[in-house]
Order: structure tokens, then sequence, then C-alpha cells
């Protein structure tokens, strides 16, 4: 199981690479059609990879990792919008987005690898912590349904303090640069916007860890599908980042995956839901909501 573990994550470090070293070696702003086209990329090798799992482990994992995978890439899709929120914020210009986001995804790897171990070893060791996340899961998805997305504000983010302590700040962008010497080390808004996407990633996991930990405890399916979903979050972003605002209904729809998974997760030692019906009940609910969505936006034009 170690070979498949060291294969996969060779596998992402080299189209990270080739990302970085090939395709955004010159910074630019990235279009809807190239974002589109990644996009298309990053869907095509998650298929690929449960077609894989299903001829290696068989049908009930390749169905736990799409299960997975679902729900990863739709509670990132609604995360979207913060990102939009951040980059509007800082006025970050439209060529170093995919600079941040790239260095961001690749923290959000190791913090979601870290959240997956400890999750996955704290349910083997203590049982009753399956309804500790059931529950946070359900509160999260209600107060996702009732309070609904909540603005961010960078100004509060203690990293971003902290930073500001340590380091003198200069007052502009200094093209892709994070760091910058002068008369001494000076930090630049590029990276403060950078902390704060990896301290708002960091919130995002913990919801998104236990809803994926309640599909399956296997910890390599686990692993993959946040790998696959946060590696297509990136080129999503660019593609739907104009879009995203016009999904009003798709939080409602999320809370409700959220409620179905928490309720699911702390109830799994009395019932059982097969993956299938986890699986439809989760596109079916947020299919629903993003036709809703559309609907009420050709109702109004």
């Amino acid at each position: 199981m170690l070979l498949f573990w060291i294969i996969f994550n060779l596998f992402i470090v080299g189209m990270l690479a080739l990302d970085l070293g090939l395709f955004s070696r010159r910074a630019h702003e990235v279009g809807v059609r190239e974002a589109l086209a990644w996009s298309g990329v990053w869907i095509g090798l998650a298929c690929a990879f449960a077609g894989v799992v299903f001829f290696w482990q068989g049908r009930a994992p390749a169905l736990q990792f799409v299960t997975g995978y679902v729900i990863e890439l739709s509670l990132s899709a609604d995360n979207l919008f913060l990102f939009v929120l951040i980059f509007r914020y800082f006025n970050v210009p439209g060529e170093q987005q995919h600079r941040v986001l790239f260095w961001g995804i690749l923290g959000a790897l190791v913090v979601r690898g870290v959240f997956i171990a400890a999750g996955v070893e704290l349910i083997a060791r203590f049982d009753w912590i399956t309804y500790a996340f059931g529950a946070l899961l359900v509160y999260s998805g209600v107060k996702l349904l009732v309070v609904g997305q909540q603005d961010i504000h960078p100004e509060k983010n203690p990293v971003l303090r902290l930073i500001r302590r340590v380091l003198p700040v200069t007052d502009g962008f200094e093209g892709g640069r994070f760091f910058v010497r002068r008369d001494a080390l000076y930090a630049t808004p590029l990276l403060i916007v950078l902390l704060v996407v990896e301290t708002t990633d960091i919130v995002f996991a913990v919801d998104s860890i236990p809803a994926v930990l309640a599909i399956t405890l296997n910890a390599f399916i686990v692993y993959t599908s946040n790998v696959f979903a946060i590696l297509g979050l990136r080129s999503m972003y660019f593609a739907l980042a104009g879009m995203v605002e016009k999904f009003r209904y798709l939080h409602y729809g999320l809370a409700v995956v959220l409620i179905f998974v928490g309720l699911k997760m702390a109830a799994a030692h009395y019932v059982t839901v097969p993956t299938e019906w986890a699986l439809g009940i989760v596109v079916a609910v947020l299919g629903t909501s993003i036709a809703a969505s559309v609907l009420r936006k050709q109702r109004s034009a």
C-alpha cells in the first residue's frame, strides 16, 4: 500500500511541476477558455483514477472515491466566493491570482494530509468521535442554511496581524514576489494574501474532511479524493469566479449535504446507508440547488 501512496504523490508533484514550470512560467491572467480546459483535465484525471480504483480495489472503494470527490468539489466550489472576496479586498492583479492559488494549494495539500491522518486515527482510537464529527457537520449545515455564506474580514485574521508585527510590508505589489529586500527584509501584499487564503482553507477543512470521513475511513480514498478536488479548484476558480455569485441557492444545497452526511456519520453504528444512495442523494441535492439558481436567474431576466 505504501508504494501506491508514493506513486500517487509523485504523480501529483509531477503535474504541479509541469504546471508551474511549463504552463505558468509567465505570469498572466487566466482566461475562461484556459481555465475550462484545465478543469476538464483534472476532472478527467479524477475519473481515470476512479477507474483505476475500481479495477484495483473493487466497486465499493471506487464509489466511495467518487462520492468523496463530489462532496469535496462541491464544498470547494462554494468556497470560491470567499476567494473572490479575498482577491477583491486586496486588489490582487489578475495575473498574480494564479500564483497565489498555486502555492495556496500546495499548503492545502499538506494541511489536508495532516487532518485526514489525524481524523482516521481519532476515529480508530475513540469510537465516540464519530458522534462529535457528525454533530459538527450538522451544526455547520444548519448554520449555513440559516445564516448563509458569511463575509470574511481579512483585517481580523490573526496570521495577518502576526506577520505585520514581525515583518514590514511594502505598500504595493512587487510583481510575483512574496518578499523583497531593501534596507531590511519586507513582505509584499502577495504574501499577506497567500496567508489569508491558507488560513481560510484550514477553516474549510474542518467541515470538508469529516464530510468525506462520513463516507469512508479508507485514508487513501479520503486523501486522493481531497487532492483531486483541491487541484481542480484553482482552474475552477478562474472558470466560475464571474458566475459563482449567480448560484444563489447553492449554499442551501451544500447545507443539506452537510446535514445529511453529518446524520449519516452520527448514525453509522445503527443505520447503514449504501454508498450508491449517498452519492445519488448528494448529486440530486446539489443538482436541484444549481437548477433552481439558474431558473431564478432566467425568470429575473
